[in-house]
């Protein structure tokens, strides 16, 4: 078993900034690489790019990070969901390496 892994979707990649930099100063976390999506419906939408932030750490701390992620995102263009897993399993570990940023 990993460690816990807070995740946070965001609208744009100015939010995730400004969100991780908040999880970041709340708490004692790592973060994995930001990824990203544009939704089917993206044309539609204000902010038409959805980044994930993934932190990593104890699951008080990944708690701490989540909560003022989520409070420094809804300032800017706001959250699309959030997620705590307490404990990662072994064979999800590599999955949160995987990030679009890195694709044409």
């Amino acid at each position: 078993m990993g460690k816990a892994t807070g995740i946070i979707e965001v609208f744009g990649l100015v939010t995730a900034f400004v969100a991780c930099d908040a999880g970041c100063k709340a708490a004692d976390v790592i973060v994995e690489n930001f990824d990203k999506n544009k939704p089917a419906n993206a044309d539609k939408l204000a902010v038409p790019l959805i980044v994930t932030i993934k932190f990593r750490g104890t699951v008080d701390n990944v708690t701490a990070a989540v909560a003022a992620a989520e409070q420094a995102a809804n300032q800017v263009a706001g959250v699309v969901t959030t997620h705590i897993m307490t404990s990662t399993e072994e064979d999800t570990e590599p999955m949160l390496k995987i990030n679009a940023f890195d694709k044409n």
